[in-house]
């Protein structure tokens, strides 16, 4: 950040945190990805995806201030805005802990607002989670046509061994590895998680390469994304992971 003032216009290039400023000011922005879907009725103008995004229409917009994630937005687009002037706030979320240091570094110190409530209530809702009576292993797909799983160093990774569930391939050199079907179904795991985002699993599409192991639809994005749906996502989670079936 270069200066002190508060932004004015926001262009926001993770959905995520799109959410997370839209429930405190949703006047501040004026640009974001065309996946940002929450909260409904968004009046932002659209500058596409978070990995092809039209950096010119978003230079147009003239923001005080560019959000981005260093896992979502790749580094010359964010090289680029910079060098248009305006400034770029990066957040790295690859666990719970983090994710509440950078919301409140995006909502607080990025963009001048008070610390909302529901920052508050989500921290409060995973602080009050008892501690697993049982621990399980989960292979946890976010791809398929190739394969691909979560592996180390994950929000997703954190948010489900919180919940007693242990990623299958968490010590697996990649962050995302690419796994054939057969190896997937030779690991030793007790269930299989399907989220429903990035990748739309649903119980038609999903559960039946997987039949030796019950398999737990959830919520990608209470599952993935950091913000208001923090608040009931140990809920939600926990409901998806018990009807594993």
């Amino acid at each position: 950040m270069t200066g002190h003032r508060s932004p004015r216009r926001v262009v926001s290039l993770v959905p995520s945190l799109t959410e997370a400023v839209a429930e405190c000011a949703p006047d501040l922005l004026v640009g974001v990805t065309d996946w940002c879907s929450h909260p409904a009725g968004l009046g932002a103008a659209r500058i596409g995806g978070t990995k092809n995004p039209d950096v010119a229409g978003i230079v147009a917009l003239a923001p005080d201030l560019v959000i981005a994630n260093e896992e979502e937005n790749r580094p010359q687009d964010l090289a680029a805005l910079r060098a248009a002037g305006p400034d770029v706030l990066v957040t790295e979320v690859r666990t719970l802990d983090q994710a509440w240091r950078e919301l409140e570094r995006v909502l607080v110190a990025g963009c001048g607002l008070p610390r909302p409530g529901w920052l508050d209530d989500a921290e409060a809702a995973w602080r009050a989670l008892p501690p697993p009576a049982v621990e399980r292993t989960a292979v946890v797909p976010v791809w398929r046509r190739p394969w691909m799983v979560l592996g180390r160093d994950t929000f997703a990774g954190d948010l489900l061994a919180r919940l007693g569930v242990r990623n299958r391939y968490a010590d697996h050199a990649d962050r995302y590895p690419r796994i054939p079907l057969d190896e997937l179904n030779a690991a030793p795991a007790d269930l299989v998680v399907l989220p429903d985002e990035p990748y739309r699993f649903s119980a038609a599409d999903g559960p039946e390469a997987f039949p030796g192991l019950p398999a737990a639809l959830v919520s990608g994005r209470h599952l993935t994304w950091y913000g208001p749906s923090l608040v009931r996502a140990p809920a939600v989670l926990a409901r998806a992971l018990a009807g594993a079936r």
